[in-house]
């Protein structure tokens, strides 16, 4: 049962977190008359907002990973058991899936609809690297009591200085892939994209490893 609950938690709070970027985009893009700065603005608050609340309801339950990058170095340090990775997984990128289909419902669009919005190039692969690598040092050296308004915070500031509007996670681009809206990317883009996530973590891990440990662990799989 506790397991059921990990993954419950990791399904229902990556859902979440997509239906709040992709729907935001949508209705940002709606409402901003064809300015696309401050349909960016609006996207990214509703990000920062729904990230906060969710790190803060769910990392009591399943350590509100909502990533799969961050699921690996998880275990990759020993605090999240590798034989329930692949189910966290699976449980991050079906609620991605479900939270771009409940965006498209609540705004009536085309449930089903692959994006067509091409994001390629060593540019955004730089970004999505420089993105992912800064997360994971936030998730891994942020005191507990501060760890959501931080990765928060560093999020919503990532939108902004990363070329990619900072994804820095492979579930998000792989919800997105299923959006052709404002914040979607074409699914021949996804694999640079996890590719740059991925060698991100590595670095971020690196990165944590050469600074020191820290006493706190914020997204430590709950015993």
């Amino acid at each position: 049962m506790a397991t059921a609950s990990r993954l419950a938690g990791e399904f229902v709070a990556t859902a979440i977190l997509l239906a709040a970027v992709i729907g935001s985009g949508i209705m940002a893009e709606r409402l901003a008359g064809g300015n696309a700065g401050i349909a960016l603005l609006a996207n990214t608050l509703a990000t920062i907002g729904a990230l906060y609340v969710l790190i803060e309801i769910f990392a009591p339950v399943s350590g509100a990973h909502m990533n799969p990058a961050v699921s690996a170095v998880m275990a990759l340090r020993g605090d999240l058991a590798w034989k329930i990775l692949p189910a966290y997984i699976l449980a991050q990128l079906l609620g991605a899936a479900c939270g771009a289909w409940l965006a498209h419902a609540m705004f009536d669009l085309p449930i089903l609809q692959w994006s067509a919005k091409l994001r390629s190039g060593p540019g955004q692969w730089l970004a999505e690297a420089v993105a992912t690598a800064g997360l994971i040092l936030v998730v891994l050296r942020a005191p507990a009591s501060r760890a959501a308004a931080m990765v928060a915070a560093y999020i919503g500031a990532a939108y902004w200085f990363t070329a990619s509007t900072s994804f820095a996670n492979p579930a998000a681009a792989f919800g997105r892939m299923l959006s052709d809206s404002f914040a979607g990317i074409a699914p021949a883009s996804v694999p640079g994209f996890v590719l740059a996530q991925l060698a991100g973590a590595a670095l971020g891990l690196g990165l944590h490893a050469l600074l020191g440990e820290t006493s706190s662990k914020t997204a430590k799989e709950i015993a």
